[in-house]
């Protein structure tokens, strides 16, 4: 899209705004499909539960990762108007629940669809039997999240030592182990960290056939890079590791999903804000937009990301900071943007913020979030 369109939408929407363009988004899903043909993509729908966004992952193929009740059923009010058979089938097929820790309610508002569930010990495993007993369960490996800018292993997952065992515990229960699933960590650029986690799970599968038990799915998780900067490596390269790896590794009848979120939706997404207020402090220009870190810009916080903000306006530019509207001293975007001399109400913008960005905003300090705009849905 272009600065000068970006801009258009802006005058006409009013700030803050977030900009999404579809186009984008299903360039980013048929990018991940060429490069990793046997692998099936779950949209993580934490990344970005908008159901604009949702619609066209759908229509385009792909599969959901939910992580809670409401998400499920923003994938289900898709799939609705399916007869009632072809519902069960894409339930059991297209959604997997990838939270490895339940509810009990959640797990008994879930057992009716006969849903895809994973867990990583045997107190979950025992509270999925007693409530959701007609679920297919996904045993969650804890691997090296090394690099990642979200680590998870430290929350999530058994240690690859236990797992047959808790493989032959849900067996004993009377449930079904579908599949081994893992996560390298949220944008993880360290490509090594995927190649160890495909590693480890062929040998836990290994040995869990040794002692009759047949997996038939590997889900290998998400953290998949979003190109926020030319230092993130291109996803063919990753993607030529990975399909080396299950090529090499594992049956050509083994069912393979994953888990992209950040690398579907961040660069689909341009935040447009407008400066309402601007100060000298210690010698530094500080601007101050009506947008903040409790808005489209929680990712500072939540994510572990940075984003970077340019101006529309032409000109020589200086380090500055930047600030967002609420009345609280975290609510700092950044203390070292390079821009132009700006006035108040100029605009500026953020690129590649379409992942865990507006999907975590608040109502902190009265402000409502930004409106989003949706392009060539």
């Amino acid at each position: 899209m272009t600065n000068r369109r970006l801009e258009q939408l802006a005058r006409q929407h009013g700030t803050p705004v977030v900009v999404f363009d579809h186009q984008v988004i299903r360039r980013n899903y048929a990018t991940f499909k060429r490069h990793l043909p046997r692998v099936q993509a779950y949209y993580a729908v934490k990344a970005n539960p908008d159901v604009a966004i949702l619609r066209t992952l759908y229509a385009a193929g792909a599969s959901f990762d939910v992580a809670s009740v409401a998400e499920f059923m923003l994938v289900y009010d898709l799939i609705k108007h399916l007869p009632p058979k072809e519902q069960q089938d894409y339930i059991w097929d297209k959604v997997i629940y990838a939270n490895p820790t339940k509810p009990k309610a959640t797990l008994e508002a879930l057992d009716q669809y006969k849903p895809l569930v994973t867990y990583d010990n045997l107190n979950e495993l025992k509270k999925i039997k007693q409530y959701a007993p007609h679920a297919g369960v996904v045993l969650r490996l804890r691997v090296p999240n090394t690099g990642s800018m979200v680590e998870l292993s430290s929350k999530f997952g058994c240690d690859p030592g236990e797992a047959v065992d808790l493989v032959a515990a849900a067996f004993r229960l009377g449930l079904v182990v579908e599949g081994l699933s893992f996560h390298v960590g949220s944008q993880c650029t360290n490509f090594e960290n995927f190649v160890q986690a495909i590693n480890m799970a062929a040998a836990v599968m290994q040995e869990a056939r040794s002692r009759g038990h047949e997996i038939k799915i590997l889900d290998i998780g998400g953290g998949f890079p979003a190109a926020y900067n030319r230092h993130v490596k291109p996803f063919s390269a990753l993607a030529k590791k990975i399909g080396a790896e299950i090529d090499r590794l594992f049956p050509a009848d083994l069912q393979i999903l994953a888990e992209p979120g950040r690398f579907l939706v961040a660069t689909a997404a341009t935040a447009v804000a407008s400066i309402i207020g601007k100060a000298v402090r210690d010698g530094k220009t500080c601007y101050y937009i009506d947008d903040s870190v409790y808005h489209t810009f929680s990712g500072i916080i939540f994510d572990h990301c940075q984003y970077h903000l340019k101006a529309f306006k032409p000109g020589r530019t200086e380090i500055c900071a930047v600030f967002g509207q609420t009345c609280d001293g975290l609510d700092t975007i950044s203390q070292s943007e390079e821009l132009p001399e700006l006035e108040i109400e100029d605009l500026v913008y953020a690129e590649n913020i379409g992942a865990y960005s507006n999907a975590s905003a608040t109502w902190f300090n009265g402000f409502p979030p930004a409106k989003v705009v949706h392009v060539n849905v």
